[in-house]
């Protein structure tokens, strides 16, 4: 499992999460993540909102509902094995 480091823009803190999966949808990129490697751990749905000419990519948690829910069920599609409660 990929582990990335990310700051928190509102406490400042860096934040080690590990990807689960990744996908793309309407030319934007996701990505699910949690808080640790174990069982019941909680999740969350980054997307990049980095623009073409940057060469890194930029993440930020996705906060709309409707879009929070379209892309948790392609991610549920793409992990079968894995439970993930809303």
């Amino acid at each position: 499992m990929e582990k990335i480091k990310m700051m928190s823009e509102e406490t400042g803190e860096a934040l080690e999460l590990f990807v689960l999966e990744q996908t793309k949808l309407n030319g934007v990129t996701y990505i699910l993540v949690t808080d640790s490697e174990y069982e019941d751990a909680d999740c969350m749905i980054l997307k990049d909102v980095a623009g073409a000419e940057e060469k890194d990519s930029i993440f930020e948690f996705v906060e709309d509902d409707v879009e929070l829910d379209a892309v948790l069920k392609v991610f549920e599609e793409l992990l079968e094995d894995i439970d993930i409660e809303k």
